[in-house]
């Protein structure tokens, strides 16, 4: 389907779409190519929730491992580092022969980049809890994993929840490099619409990946708020 409008008829006035205008916002985008922007939208979201869920995942029993064997800090750290710095395409390339052209590769890859924020988050949370806190913990008889899930993961949950807002963020960004694979949410619609130079899809795509984080974030913070009230005390 050709993305820009055919040149109306000189007697009618030109979309602001066509080629004739081509204007950066436009009205008429919006209304036509609704269906294809609630796609594309829910697409990003699905793929971004997906992989910092993921990411979390994987982070928590890594984080958790470093901090009680300290010789595999520095370790876990550098590999989670490690990947990050590892260019999308070459890391979706090698998740290929595995995963093949599906949402899956896309998933996985953006999990892996969310690691180097979530371990560093998590074992920073964790090094916040006072020692006091933890020897009255084990005073009053609770077990080592009790005492993680009851007393240390609470208390370091502000420090996680900073984490996990700046690993959401950023992945909200980074979902638009699985265009590569054309499991990219907007950035599909970004590629194809600096492509064609077609102006209103360009900005419209790049404000709804904005308006997305902010929205992400905003429930993070309020999901903050909620799990933490003693902060507000």
């Amino acid at each position: 389907m050709t993305i820009l409008g055919a040149v109306p008829s000189a007697v009618d006035e030109p979309s602001c779409y066509s080629l004739a205008r081509n204007d950066w916002f436009c009205p008429a985008y919006l209304a036509d190519r609704r269906s294809e922007l609630l796609d594309a939208t829910v697409q990003h979201l699905g793929i971004t929730v997906a992989a910092v869920l993921v990411g979390l995942l994987i982070a928590v029993p890594l984080a958790l491992l470093a901090r009680r064997l300290p010789r595999l800090e520095a370790g876990v750290l550098a590999v989670s580092t490690g990947i990050y710095t590892v260019p999308s395409l070459a890391l979706f390339s090698l998740l290929l022969p595995f995963t093949g052209l599906s949402a899956a590769t896309v998933v996985i890859g953006l999990a892996l980049y969310a690691l180097t924020i979530l371990v560093r988050a998590l074992l920073d949370g964790l090094r916040a809890v006072p020692e006091a806190v933890r020897e009255s913990a084990t005073g009053l008889g609770y077990s080592r994993s009790r005492r993680l899930l009851r007393v240390e993961l609470p208390l370091a949950l502000p420090v996680v929840m900073a984490g996990l807002r700046v690993a959401t963020v950023s992945t909200v960004a980074l979902t638009t490099v699985g265009a590569l694979v054309s499991y990219g949410g907007l950035g599909n619609l970004l590629v194809t619409g600096v492509a064609q130079s077609f102006r209103a899809q360009i900005l419209t795509a790049a404000v709804l990946c904005v308006v997305l984080a902010v929205l992400l974030d905003a429930l993070l913070v309020l999901a903050q708020r909620a799990l933490t009230p003693w902060t507000r005390a």
